[in-house]
């Protein structure tokens, strides 16, 4: 039963938007669905190793000291607000090339996997909000008297499984929509309005209290 609570939770704050959240549907509708999954695999690394962290204490010891949480807290919220901006960015300049002859107008958007991949991990990994919630909701999870780092590592694992699960369920979605987002005007405008998300979200962790 505790485990069918857990799958349940898991899909429940799966659901939530969150940084996480906006960094996929920006990735997917600017770049495609593999770049969306790419960024989806790398937010789940980055869960997966605070969980683990969480898990085996580690998670404990960035929390004790204000310092570090601190600095990764900033370090975090600029990153989200250089991502903003440059969406932004690239917005007015994808505008700007459109009202120009039609051979300077801007292909479709491209972005590898690979840097798909390490902006989902690194906003993951840059959020010091994970280890807390991790040590947190994890724990509540596991059944009296079993191995408790056994246990939660293999909560970790369930956790991310079903969070991709959820995130790719979401990609399929928002890759069709895509289609019908696909014009360049459109396209610019969500740059846009992703960015403003973006650097919304990094000006909030920048000023929440621990």
């Amino acid at each position: 039963m505790l485990l069918v609570a857990f799958v349940g939770s898991c899909f429940l704050l799966a659901m939530i938007p969150g940084v996480s959240t906006a960094v996929i549907l920006r990735q997917t509708l600017c770049a495609g669905r593999g770049p969306g999954m790419a960024a989806t695999l790398g937010n789940e690394t980055g869960i997966l190793l605070w969980a683990l962290a969480a898990a085996f204490g580690l998670s404990a010891l960035v929390l004790a000291s204000e310092v570090a949480y601190e600095v990764m807290r900033i370090l975090g919220a600029g990153f989200l607000v250089v991502m903003g901006v440059q969406s932004i960015r690239r917005a007015r300049g994808g505008r700007a090339a459109q009202a120009g002859p039609e051979k300077e107008r801007p292909g479709p958007v491209t972005e590898g996997w690979r840097r798909s991949y390490l902006l989902g991990f690194s906003t993951c990994l840059a959020n010091p909000k994970a280890a807390v919630f991790a040590m947190s909701f994890l724990p509540q999870f596991v059944p009296e008297g079993a191995d408790v780092p056994l246990t939660l590592a293999l909560l970790a694992v369930v956790w991310v499984l079903v969070d991709t699960v959820w995130y790719g369920l979401f990609i399929w979605t928002v890759g069709r929509a895509r289609m019908v987002f696909g014009r360049p005007a459109v396209r610019y405008r969500l740059e846009q309005v992703s960015g403003a998300v973006l650097i919304g979200l990094g000006v909030r962790l920048a000023v929440e209290a621990r």
